[in-house]
């Protein structure tokens, strides 16, 4: 491993949390609200891990619930770094709901955050490079790049002409 990819393989998190009472609605199922604040803090451990700085959400891209997480039932949240840019990295995590009684466990969410990192003064500073390494981590990390842009484009920060890597999924040159 690469001393610019010294945090890689520390950069993955896990997380897990008992859905109580006060974690649910009126149907008993997590609230997604709740999801969402567990699912930051593992996604910032992770990228602090790998930037070695404090990290801020910088954004949260579209999240799905697939299937309701029950009272009762323990989360597991993953977090990966899948990508560095320059001042920032993109997370990735899957959360997957076990209901232990039944020993039962289905994925419940995935979604993408990333993160600026700041230096002491509240300034944007560097990151180390990601250096992919297992097929899974190179899809994720090529990916990254047309998500970003897309991020960029919606958010107002891009021109969608100029986002080239996601003009070539739909335009051949």
């Amino acid at each position: 491993m690469s001393l610019k990819n010294k945090f890689a393989k520390e950069s993955f998190t896990i997380m897990n949390e008992l859905v109580l009472p006060n974690d649910t609605n009126t149907l008993n199922n997590l609230m997604g609200g709740r999801l969402l604040h567990w699912m930051d803090i593992a996604a910032a451990i992770s990228a602090q891990k790998h930037c070695n700085r404090i990290v801020v959400t910088a954004s949260v891209d579209n999240v799905s619930f697939k299937h309701p997480i029950k009272l009762g039932d323990v989360i597991t949240i993953e977090a990966k770094v899948t990508r560095a840019f320059n001042t920032s990295v993109e997370v990735r995590l899957d959360v997957w709901a076990e209901n232990i009684p039944s020993s039962t466990r289905q994925k419940s969410n995935e979604a993408y955050y990333t993160f600026v990192a700041l230096d002491p003064s509240g300034r944007t500073i560097p990151v180390p490079e990601l250096i992919p390494e297992t097929p899974e981590e190179i899809e994720l990390f090529e990916g990254a790049l047309r998500r970003r842009q897309l991020r960029l484009v919606l958010g107002g920060k891009m021109k969608a002409d100029d986002a080239s890597e996601l003009k070539a999924l739909f335009f051949k040159a």
